[in-house]
């Protein structure tokens, strides 16, 4: 630029132009060539090395599980004479797997989730993805995986077994067998049986004997700031300081957006639920969505709760605080943003809601003055059958989360840093959008049912974020809710030609991804686009109760967009009605559908039950209509998964 004085306004244009377009092409290639490939991410095997350890424990983690299991055995090694460390593989090169042979009797532990549709989570996916494309050989490397999943699933802890498969194919030696724990059933009595068999196998393999050591260990030093600006300290942000006063997209899961509520309205005439429509204004924020995504939402605990927490230990909730990493190698260096003050930490971080896992009421147990107490706590984190229904029993059936624990033992008093440390992080709720953008591109609709209940032992359980959506309402002082939200994508969309016919099956909430569907196909109607057949089948208790959308989608219905609507009503005869009964008495029209016309299919809602019996009704359909054996109706249905032509978006 030292020529611009000189240069004309066209030619300084072409100066600017080329200095742009270079600056845009370094970008790329330091991206595309260096980063992605790891060239300057940190080496593990050096940090290992720097910092005398020889286990490491990497986890695929959505929602925090597989990380806690990851520390969880971080910290059991040091019993056994070994040092580990709990490792993110998408803050590493992890083509440096190789060189873990390296460092004397060391061993990879892999902690894998299985996430959405038998895929990894999102921070395993470049590893997931360098495990495919790589022929390293891992000779020397010993290995050992815990898979997360969940048995309602179809893809059944699919990354864990696929990650076992693997490293044993690229030569890796397998320490111990495969672990699938199943959060339909027990995911923490899984993990513990598992590790119980894991060590010894793990002492016998390298020839060590444990310590003998069952003192806690703590992870995080206590720093009580007297004396702080309070400018300095985090209010419930999720990454950059301040963040909720000065917004700057883009909006993802570390920068949240507060989107302003301008409608909660209840959606269901009768009843003793509350099922409720909101919707989010996203003019301001550059967000996109398509119909199909969702939207992740993080709610904040009741107020009430963690007051009566404060008050149970005896402590000063506005105290400013640090939780600092006691390893200074760590890349985790606090277990929530800090500095922050005790009731920020249990407000918007730490999930105080959830029955506490067993690792918790063991570390607790050491703060109890009564003996009897002790031994109860001590018996419930352990792996005896005595031990395990009482754990069930006390814990899991009577729903006791952390502040029933500490009413129910009278004698429990831990210091609250600790309890704070020992405590999960909140995590965010996903919910099915339900709304299309090409109609309503500065908003967001949610639909959802609020959690309410009466325990066993007779207190009130409240689903933190629904109770906490219910009560952002709409006022007419001017003065809107707020609620803290980025957009995840989904692979569940429209077919890419509009003519293609869809069927959608969405009983109770699992129609709300559909109603964005069905605004979108009347969008492209609008345009004057061919639009194949839309046929909705939701079901719901009573038509005169919980009808959900009853008049948007009879006018849908009226003006041809929606060109079927079924609905089943469960409990307005003797005997039950479900979709999947309506699924049955349409089976030659839905079978022409499927099999002629290249229909789309869509499933949304309950995985435990609803998601399996449609499965098996369209079996049935396959092989009462189509002819097919039942080994081929469900070698059909998975090529129509695997074409992308049968989608589900479920949970349990």
């Amino acid at each position: 630029f030292e020529r611009t004085q000189t240069e004309t306004p066209e030619t300084l244009l072409g100066s600017l132009d080329i200095f742009v377009f270079s600056l845009i092409a370094g970008l790329l290639i330091y991206w595309f060539f260096f980063r992605k490939e790891g060239f300057f991410r940190t080496s593990f095997i050096e940090k290992m090395k720097k910092t005398n350890r020889n286990v490491v424990v990497f986890y695929g983690s959505q929602t925090g599980t597989a990380e806690e299991f990851a520390n969880r055995l971080t910290k059991d090694a040091h019993r056994y004479g070994m040092k580990g460390m709990a490792t993110d593989p998408e803050e590493y090169d992890m083509s440096e797997l190789s060189r873990l042979k390296e460092i004397p009797n060391s061993m990879a532990v892999f902690c894998m989730a299985t996430y959405g549709e038998g895929g990894p989570t999102d921070n395993a996916q470049e590893f997931c993805d360098w495990m495919q494309g790589t022929d390293e050989d891992l000779e020397g490397v010993n290995f050992a995986v815990f898979g997360l999943g969940n048995k309602t699933y179809e893809h059944f802890n699919a990354t864990g077994k696929y990650t076992d498969k693997r490293l044993a194919e690229l030569r890796g030696k397998r320490v111990f067998d495969l672990g699938l724990g199943d959060d339909d059933s027990n995911l923490e009595e899984d993990f513990i049986s598992w590790k119980e068999q894991f060590w010894p196998a793990v002492c016998e393999f390298f020839g060590v004997e444990a310590t003998g050591e069952e003192s806690s260990i703590r992870q995080f030093e206590l720093v009580v700031h007297n004396d702080i600006n309070m400018n300095q300290v985090y209010t419930g942000e999720m990454g950059r300081l301040k963040s909720f006063q000065t917004q700057k997209p883009p909006f993802d899961s570390k920068n949240l957006f507060l989107a302003p509520v301008t409608v909660n309205r209840k959606l269901n005439k009768g009843g003793n639920r509350h099922l409720m429509h909101i919707e989010l204004d996203i003019m301001d924020s550059k967000i996109r969505y398509d119909a199909g995504d969702h939207v992740a939402v993080y709610p904040t605990n009741d107020a009430a709760v963690v007051n009566r927490i404060g008050e149970r230990l005896g402590v000063d909730l506005d105290t400013v605080i640090s939780l600092k990493n006691l390893d200074e190698e760590s890349n985790k260096k606090h277990p929530f943003p800090c500095p922050s003050t005790y009731r920020t930490a249990l407000t918007h971080y730490l999930d105080i809601n959830n029955t506490p896992r067993k690792n918790v009421l063991y570390e607790l147990s050491q703060y109890t003055s009564d003996p009897q107490e002790q031994e109860n706590m001590r018996k419930m984190a352990s792996a005896s059958p005595e031990g395990k229904a009482l754990y069930q029993s006390w814990v899991l059936d009577s729903e006791r989360n952390i502040l029933a624990i500490l009413e129910d033992l009278p004698s429990l008093n831990p210091p609250i840093d600790h309890l704070c440390e020992l405590l999960p992080r909140l995590q965010a709720r996903y919910y099915s959008i339900a709304s299309s953008n090409k109609v309503h591109p500065t908003s967001i609709h949610i639909c959802a049912v609020v959690i309410e209940y009466t325990t066993k032992i007779g207190r009130v359980y409240k689903g933190v974020a629904t109770n906490w959506l219910k009560n952002k309402e709409v006022t007419e002082n001017g003065h809107k809710h707020t609620v803290p939200m980025y957009v995840r994508r989904s692979q569940f969309r429209l077919p890419f030609k509009p003519s293609n016919p869809v069927i959608m099956i969405g009983p109770g909430t699992g129609i709300a991804p559909f109603v964005g569907f069905i605004q979108e196909r009347a969008w492209q109607k609008e345009q004057g686009k061919d639009v194949g057949e839309t046929i909705l089948y939701f079901g719901c208790r009573h038509k005169n109760e919980d009808f959900l959308y009853q008049q948007e989608l009879e006018e849908f219905e009226r003006a041809g967009v929606l060109t079927q609507l079924n609905v089943a009503f469960s409990r307005d005869q003797e005997h039950k009605i479900y979709v999947q009964h309506l699924l049955k008495k349409n089976k030659e029209q839905l079978w022409k559908l499927i099999h002629s016309n290249n229909a789309h299919i869509y499933v949304c809602g309950d995985a435990r039950n609803m998601a399996r019996d449609v499965h098996t009704a369209f079996y049935e359909i396959a092989e009462e209509v189509g002819g097919l054996t039942h080994t081929q109706a469900v070698d059909y249905f998975k090529k129509l998964v695997t074409k992308g032509r049968y989608s589900q978006d479920v949970w349990s």
